[in-house]
């Protein structure tokens, strides 16, 4: 895989696709999370020569349409805090016109207010990559890597693409924990749809030394057809009966698989976790293996990384080895499918 250590920097216009798709709230972002994520590359880009860097993103779903509601606007306005240096804020170029803008690090508008983003168009990223003048494109918008967009596709006919420096950590974790895993390899699995969470459980029972099955789906009775797939058995009830959390005799025992793993997987919540009631076993999970500094630990799964880092608020000493920034994209990867974003930068 090529990344952007095998980069000549020296004052080149390098465009990196970020991912921006980040909860607004007043026209203010609410988590900072990807921003942050993004930085280590920006950071890196800057250090080592880059004459200009023009990031790009989407965010949310405005339909092909320019939509206020979804402005990439106040992220810029966060990104500049954070970089601590000015960010231009840029509408998407029009009909080839070029970029006028004496900034270091510029952020055009959201991609996706034009349709050629999601079309795949390659007329669309071309004006872009025309417009902006780029010598080379950085990918480290891990989580949309298995859309086949503009951005994400098309891209490989105009530039020479790099991996980002979270693209790269990113894959690097997710395939040591597919191909190369230290043992015990424990698998947790959480949420709602067990359509979504049977593939994964399939490719791992023969990589995994325990799978344990939490969440709604064994609440609903999910059925194991190993031995080495353990279902919580017990559960926290709501006062009209609804299962809402693993109960602490199951806790207790995935806690003690999860203390003993020196690899560690975990897609999907235990509990309707947004009512502190029914977190209790989502927080006792994330402790234990924040806990266990001598495992590489994978957090992937929106809710689940999401749950995750606001549990990491208060209780900063726990230590991850990722908090994956891609959910659907760090699944479809560990279940071996081909991803656009990968194949381009493999290329």
């Amino acid at each position: 895989m090529k990344t952007i250590k095998d980069l000549d920097l020296k004052d080149k216009n390098i465009l990196v696709r970020v991912d921006y798709n980040v909860p607004l709230k007043d026209k203010k972002v609410e988590s900072d999370l990807r921003i942050r994520a993004s930085l280590p590359t920006i950071n890196y880009l800057l250090e080592n020569g880059a004459k200009k860097i023009i990031l790009i993103s989407h965010l949310g779903r405005p339909e092909g349409k320019e939509n206020p509601e979804f402005s990439l606007s106040p992220v810029a306005e966060e990104l500049q805090k954070l970089l601590n240096q000015p960010v231009d804020f840029k509408p998407l170029p029009q009909n080839g016109e070029k970029l006028n803008s004496n900034a270091k690090i510029i952020l055009l508008e959201n991609l996706r207010f034009n349709p050629g983003e999601e079309e795949n168009s390659k007329d669309f990223i071309k004006n872009i990559v025309g417009s902006v003048d780029a010598d080379a494109f950085v990918q480290d918008g891990f989580a949309v890597i298995h859309r086949a967009h503009a951005s994400t596709d098309a891209i490989k006919n105009f530039l020479p693409v790099y991996a980002g420096l979270l693209l790269e950590n990113e894959i690097k974790n997710l395939k040591k924990a597919m191909e190369s895993p230290e043992h015990p390899v424990v698998l947790i699995i959480g949420g709602s749809k067990v359509e979504d969470k049977q593939p994964l459980i399939d490719k791992f029972v023969t990589i995994a030394d325990n799978i344990l099955v939490g969440g709604k789906i064994a609440a609903d009775g999910y059925k194991p057809l190993d031995s080495k797939i353990i279902v919580a058995t017990d559960f926290d009830e709501d006062v009209e009966g609804n299962k809402l959390d693993i109960g602490p005799v199951s806790t207790a025992e995935f806690a003690k698989y999860i203390a003993e793993a020196k690899t560690i997987i975990w897609n999907g919540v235990m509990g309707k976790v947004e009512d502190p009631a029914f977190s209790t076993a989502s927080s006792i999970i994330t402790d234990t293996i924040g806990k266990n500094t001598s495992a590489t630990s994978i957090i992937c799964g929106g809710d689940t990384t999401g749950f995750v880092e606001n549990y990491l608020e208060d209780h900063k000493d726990l230590k991850f080895s990722l908090i994956s920034t891609g959910g659907g994209a760090a699944l479809e990867f560990l279940l071996g499918k081909d991803l656009p974003g990968i194949k381009c930068v493999e290329s």
